[in-house]
């Protein structure tokens, strides 16, 4: 049950979260944040103190049941918030928004419960668009759909970006998620890395401007009780991954910078800072033989990095917020059946308890995918880490929940959220930018298609061709066929999160070349490429009379763009390489560096002009 408001004799209303019957400092709304989180934690134990050292996976489960554990542990809901005083989530899938509220109202009703009735922060990875990986990113539910970011920096529009950020931090707040785990700001200089669609480009200029713009839209000019708190990850710039794999895995460990372009890659992390992004969070991997101003940067992860954490991110760029490691960074666990070691790479010696001591000694504020509040007490007893260092992260973490009103008022109505989560012109957006961002790289003539053009489709769905084409189902009366791709990758399963992350050859299987140079001997074929990765589309370039590329869009998004009704505008915010050959032979670190690539960045195609009226979206 809510603790009821109180009004003291001044009649100021305010909530008693301590239950003392007095307007404490920091329950007074009329205080600045950072008086209020002075005061606070003052009052607080050292094991609340610890506890807001953690921000740890919460899975969704009936609202108001707190004592069910997860997959992921034996902790209950009930454990963590008030067992072990930790008060920030990482919320993954939710049935639907309305439920999301529900359980989050309740959620914050047993972090009452506390001894001084700390709100909970729940934060999420992107989910606005198509791509679906529990560790990083998850596909929209409930929300309205967009491209994903390399979508939007196809597109162009600076004031798109802004229309997205204010979508997302409507949807967000509505159902109290109040911490955004992006943006991802890092540069996508290699083209076989899984995580590069959820970036915006290969070009630093433009990921920083994105980037901060989509800081400002989620944040506002400053933290407020209608904000989300923005993480910019991952610091400082993922990409340059070696042989282009993902650190969340072993063989994916190092980024390598062969053509000495670290610092292309801190770029947009200097323009988020100036953006007042509220944390950052160190990548998993360690740099090889990385130099920085004569220093021999130490091959361990970054958020264990002393050098990177405390000089360069802390004394030579400013930073003043919260510094959140990514997960899992300690402790080794198995999931589902498989493995997911500690992303603790270059100090995989070193036991859990040193591994926490060393991302303290390196600057880190508060530990991502962690629970282990035991191994900072026992860190704290045996004066190996002083009050002192924990009291400045923890008055960090307090200032934004603050700043963000969760003190004043953590619930939220959920008799509002169907009218905002998702609503028509939210979706109708959404449906625009992702036919925007197509991308048309070649057309000998046959786009845009007509009304009356006759089309044979493979993989997609002719229930939402509609009337923007005249679908056939035998390709003996078809005038063009349009078929639908995804770049492949190498399919992997042995640790968790392995099978969702696309890594490996961009080549596509030769049988999937066959199938479509079969088709393109009977009729002309389009061909539409989600592009998650940098695919190499060789093969197709002479079989298609057109070739369009992806960055998320429905079947009907596709089939607006590809009949003028909404007329595509993108452009490659990334190149794409003519060979794997070039791929392998390129430097990760430097940005569209591959020899004579099959599209440059920056390729795309206008289509003439049509006089379709513009359709409604279907739904």
């Amino acid at each position: 049950m809510r603790r009821p408001t109180s009004t003291n004799d001044d009649g100021v209303q305010y909530r008693d979260l301590n239950g003392n019957g007095v307007m404490d400092p920091y329950e007074d709304p009329r205080l600045d944040s950072a008086s209020r989180a002075k005061d606070l934690l003052e009052r607080l134990s050292i094991e609340e103190k610890v506890g807001l050292l953690f921000n740890t996976v919460m899975v969704v489960g009936e609202p108001g049941d707190h004592d069910t554990a997860s997959p992921f542990g034996p902790e209950t809901p009930r454990d963590f918030v008030v067992g072990q005083s930790i008060n920030h989530f990482n919320i993954g899938r939710f049935p639907s928004a309305e439920h999301m509220a529900r359980w989050q109202n309740c959620m914050q009703e047993l972090a009452e419960l506390a001894p001084h009735g700390i709100p909970i922060t729940f934060a999420t990875d992107p989910r606005h668009g198509f791509a679906q990986n529990d560790g990083m990113v998850f596909a929209t539910g409930s929300f309205s759909q967009w491209p994903e970011p390399m979508g939007l920096a196809a597109i162009g529009d600076p004031a798109l970006v802004s229309e997205f950020a204010e979508t997302a931090r409507s949807e967000y707040v509505a159902v109290g998620l109040r911490a955004a785990i992006h943006p991802q700001i890092d540069l996508a200089s290699d083209p076989r890395w899984a995580r590069q669609l959820q970036s915006f480009s290969s070009n630093s200029a433009v990921t920083s401007e994105y980037g901060s713009l989509l800081i400002e839209g989620l944040q506002g000019q400053k933290l407020s009780s209608t904000s989300v708190a923005c993480t910019a990850k991952h610091f400082p710039g993922g990409g340059a991954q070696e042989d282009g794999e993902d650190p969340h895995f072993p063989q994916g460990k190092a980024q390598v910078y062969p053509g000495g372009n670290f610092e292309e890659h801190l770029a947009p992390f200097r323009a988020a800072i100036a953006a007042g992004t509220s944390a950052i969070m160190p990548y998993y991997s360690l740099a090889k033989d990385l130099l920085i101003d004569g220093v021999a940067v130490e091959e361990v992860g970054f958020a264990y990095n002393k050098y990177l954490i405390s000089t360069l991110l802390r004394e030579d760029l400013g930073f003043t917020g919260v510094v959140l490691t990514d997960w899992q960074l300690v402790t080794d666990l198995e999931v589902f059946g498989l493995p997911f070691p500690a992303k603790a790479w270059g100090v995989e010696h070193l036991s859990r308890i040193e591994r926490v001591e060393k991302l303290f000694d390196a600057g880190a504020d508060q530990f991502g995918g962690e629970s282990c509040t035991d191994l900072v007490l026992e860190l704290l007893a045996s004066g190996r880490l002083s009050q002192k260092r924990v009291d400045a992260s923890a008055l960090k973490v307090l200032q934004v929940k603050f700043e963000l009103g969760l003190f004043d008022n953590p619930y939220v109505d959920e008799n509002a959220v169907a009218t905002i989560v998702g609503s028509e012109s939210f979706r109708a957006a959404g449906h625009r930018a992702q036919a925007e961002a197509v991308t048309v790289l070649k057309n000998t003539g046959v786009l845009p298609l007509r009304a009356d053009t006759r089309v044979y489709v493979e993989g997609v769905n002719p229930e939402v061709v509609d009337d923007r084409v005249t679908f056939v189902d035998d390709k003996k009366d078809a005038d063009v066929a349009l078929v639908r791709l995804t770049v492949p990758y190498e399919p992997r399963n042995e640790y968790f999160l392995d099978a969702m992350t696309h890594q490996g050859s961009l080549d596509f299987p030769d049988e999937e070349v066959a199938r479509v140079r079969a088709l393109a001997a009977e009729l002309p074929v389009i061909l539409d490429v989600y592009l998650e990765r940098a695919g190499i589309l060789t093969p197709f370039d002479e079989l298609a009379e057109a070739v369009t590329v992806n960055f998320g869009a429905s079947d009907a998004a596709l089939l607006d763009a590809l009949t003028g009704t909404i007329p595509p505008r993108g452009r490659l915010p990334i190149e794409l390489p003519r060979s794997m050959a070039a791929v392998e032979a390129s430097h990760p670190d430097v940005p569209n560096d591959t020899k004579d690539p099959l599209y440059r960045y920056g390729a795309g195609l206008s289509l003439p002009s049509t006089s379709r009226r513009e359709s409604r979206m279907l739904t």
